[in-house]
């Protein structure tokens, strides 16, 4: 059984995100979004917050789970029994950083492996800072979330 885990801090997911979350449900037996607890980043949303809003939008696709973790990836994976890290790639410059942590993880586990999937053209502009940058000013964040978690995002930037 193949197991991947899609890491990220998905503050707010995206619709690039959900692309990359549809297309690797298609390819592995399970797929657990790893919601990442970055103790360096502050937040929009907490990471229960993240969490709830991805099940919100995947709840559809049974063969994906949502959870947090903090610490090492590699031990997370070891933890899940998962043994394949799916990333999305947007531009060149993600390759550069994700092949540095790939090789990374490969060094503290060669048996984890890291697959990288292209995103769809018409979301490679996109990132949870331009959205969150957007909504702060008002502007239509629709088509770059999900539908169903744009209140949820315009409501956490008023403050609410």
């Amino acid at each position: 059984m193949k197991i991947a885990v899609y890491p990220g801090s998905f503050d707010p997911i995206t619709n690039g995100h959900l692309d990359i979350i549809e297309r690797g449900a298609k390819v592995f037996d399970e797929l657990i979004v790893a919601v990442l607890v970055n103790v360096e980043k502050k937040g929009l949303f907490n990471v229960d917050e993240r969490v709830k809003l991805i099940e919100k939008v995947t709840k559809n696709y049974k063969n994906v789970k949502v959870e947090s973790f903090n610490g090492l990836l590699i031990d997370f994976m070891k933890e899940k029994n998962a043994n394949v890290i799916l990333k999305g790639l947007r531009a060149v410059s993600d390759f550069e950083y994700e092949f540095q942590m790939a090789l990374m993880n490969n060094k503290l586990d060669p048996e984890v492996e890291t697959v990288f999937m292209m995103t769809n053209a018409q979301y490679s502009y996109l990132s949870s800072s331009a959205v969150k940058q957007v909504a702060k000013f008002g502007g239509c964040i629709k088509e770059l979330v999900p539908d169903e978690i744009i209140p949820d995002v315009i409501k956490k930037i008023k403050g609410e």
